[in-house]
């Protein structure tokens, strides 16, 4: 009896777990944009009132996960490359070209072409982090679900 409340409850966490993790490119993404958001609006002000070279801008601030890797390929003047699955085509476009625009131009350029992404962003990021919350909360029911199936089909 033991063994099979046991059994029961390590099927329904490993189903749970394999929900959790099958969101994670949803997460991914509402993280990506939100650092990229962040990022937009430290270029912006550094464009505004400190106008430090490029590279030690990029080098003075941290990042995790795939915006760390586009970050860290823009410090080595090499044009960042967007394989992420969970990036849409257009998505993958606008991001190569916002970096491509990075510390060309004039200050007053930058500023106007910054600004004029920081609606997108903002609404890349919102998007991003709802679809992340509501595709989360269904991947962990869903594995619940499973979880429980397993276990009624067992005992």
């Amino acid at each position: 009896m033991w063994i099979k409340l046991l059994v029961g409850g390590l099927l329904i966490a490993f189903c749970v777990l394999l929900g959790y993790l099958a969101s994670g490119k949803y997460r991914a993404r509402a993280k990506f944009f939100a650092q990229f958001e962040m990022f937009n609006e430290r270029y912006l002000s550094e464009l505004a009132y400190q106008r430090k070279p490029l590279a030690e801008f990029l080098a003075a601030y941290e990042y995790t996960g795939t915006f760390q890797r586009v970050v860290g390929q823009c410090r080595g003047r090499k044009p960042p490359e967007f394989a992420e699955s969970w990036l849409s085509r257009e998505e993958r476009g606008e991001c190569a070209d916002y970096f491509s625009m990075l510390g060309a131009g004039d200050s007053v350029s930058q500023s106007g072409y910054f600004a004029a992404k920081k609606p997108y962003l903002a609404g890349k990021k919102g998007e991003s982090a709802r679809e992340a919350r509501e595709r989360t909360a269904l991947y962990l029911k869903l594995g619940l679900l499973a979880g429980l199936a397993f276990v009624i089909l067992i005992v």
